[in-house]
């Protein structure tokens, strides 16, 4: 399944997402540092979309009470819900 979430609080603006049953296939950040959000999407790919969730939640950014990371595991919680 495809689907976009747009992240709040970052400087990322878009997510797009893969994901096959409970694995991730693929994901692609718009905005935000570059480099960084490059090797998320990398890691995350073949992880249960669970594991990614234990391991992304919560991950704040320079006092923001979110990050990148922490916007994926939302979007992903999301997914989850259905």
């Amino acid at each position: 399944m495809e689907f976009s979430y747009q992240p709040k609080g970052v400087c990322s603006y878009n997510m797009k997402f893969v994901v096959d049953g409970d694995i991730i296939k693929e994901v692609v950040i718009e905005g935000g540092c570059m480099g960084n959000t490059a090797g998320i999407s990398k890691l995350l790919i073949g992880m249960k979309v669970e594991d990614a969730i234990k391991r992304l939640k919560g991950i704040d950014c320079r006092g923001r009470g979110t990050s990148c990371p922490d916007q994926i595991a939302k979007a992903l919680e999301k997914y989850m819900e259905g």
